[in-house]
């Protein structure tokens, strides 16, 4: 199972907010997650990131791929 750390889309339309998920890399972008690990809000200024680093050390040590966008969400916060 190719398990991968991704964004999910919530919210209203024009009202996007999203949530860092752990997800296998087969389920849809909005379909069902192993377990949530985070948010992020770019509707705020400046935009809002919080990440439990415990979780996203874990997974990445247990060999999840972060997605591109959240590899450079990780790289704001530090991790």
């Amino acid at each position: 199972m190719a398990v991968k750390i991704r964004l999910k889309r919530v919210g209203t339309t024009k009202k996007a907010l999203w949530r860092v998920v752990v997800a296998d890399s087969r389920m849809p972008r909005d379909g069902r997650f192993i377990e949530e690990v985070g948010t992020y809000d770019p509707m705020k200024d400046p935009a809002v990131v919080s990440l439990n680093a415990d979780r996203v050390r874990y997974w990445v040590s247990k060999g999840a791929k972060p997605s591109e966008t959240v590899q450079n969400l990780m790289k704001t916060k530090g991790l």
